[in-house]
């Protein structure tokens, strides 16, 4: 079977592409630069100024540090002596960092009932107060039931109430609007979800990790308190009497 003509060619272009993308994603460092001259920054930020490339590698020979081109647009390309390996492994723990810090916001939802009993709903209002301190944005959502669909101001005044009693944690990100048999309301969140969780970890550490301090504070105020000279004798005090 024989394939078509363009195909290898093809495959090879995308290919060569793929390895390009490879290489333009990390700087040009040492003898692959390839350039006359280049504005050199010394390993502590300082201004070297405009040099060969031929002396900035000796430069970067002599102090066993590596060019890096760091601004390959400018004229001439910008390079700065430094230790590429330690440069690159801690972008890639600020990397690993940024990504763990990282949170997504999660749509919750809490369905309530037109006709709901004081219990349930302070049990629902519990919810909403827990997914707004995670940081998690809140879908209320009352369902009419009947001729409940006549009474859409009685939804209103709930969703508004359960509003105003989450006040302290979360605002009105989305007004009550009437969807078919259900009237939705979102509730965003005051903290973002990366402090929510910045917040519940400290609060975690802290749990964990008991005051050693005052410990050991109070057992050396009860071995003083306990503590008494052996050589003191009691005073009797009805002997002047």
């Amino acid at each position: 079977m024989r394939s078509r003509p363009g195909a290898f060619f093809r495959a090879w272009r995308v290919e060569t592409t793929h390895r390009e993308e490879q290489h333009i994603s990390e700087p040009r460092i040492n003898d692959r630069i390839r350039v006359p001259e280049v504005r050199l920054v010394g390993p502590n930020g300082e201004q070297v100024g405009i040099v060969r490339v031929e002396d900035a590698l000796r430069l970067a020979q002599e102090a066993d540090l590596d060019l890096v081109e760091v601004a390959p647009q400018a004229r001439p390309p910008v390079c700065k002596l430094m230790d590429f390996g330690k440069f690159k492994y801690e972008s890639d723990m600020k990397a690993r960092e940024a990504r763990r810090n990282q949170a997504h916001t999660v749509l919750k939802e809490i369905r309530l009932r037109l006709k709901i009993d004081p219990h349930d709903y302070g049990t629902k209002r519990g919810h909403v107060e827990r997914f707004l301190r995670a940081g998690d944005k809140v879908k209320v959502m009352i369902m009419f039931r009947g001729r409940e669909q006549s009474r859409p101001e009685m939804g209103y005044r709930l969703l508004q109430r359960m509003a105003a009693d989450v006040a302290e944690l979360g605002y009105i990100e989305s007004n009550p609007k009437q969807d078919g048999r259900n009237m939705i309301m979102v509730i965003g969140p005051h903290k973002k979800k990366a402090e929510a969780k910045a917040e519940q970890r400290r609060k975690r550490e802290d749990a964990e990790s008991p005051s050693e301090t005052s410990v050991d504070q109070t057992h050396v105020d009860d071995t003083v308190v306990n503590e008494r000279p052996a050589d003191q004798t009691p005073v009797d005090q009805t002997a002047g009497l």
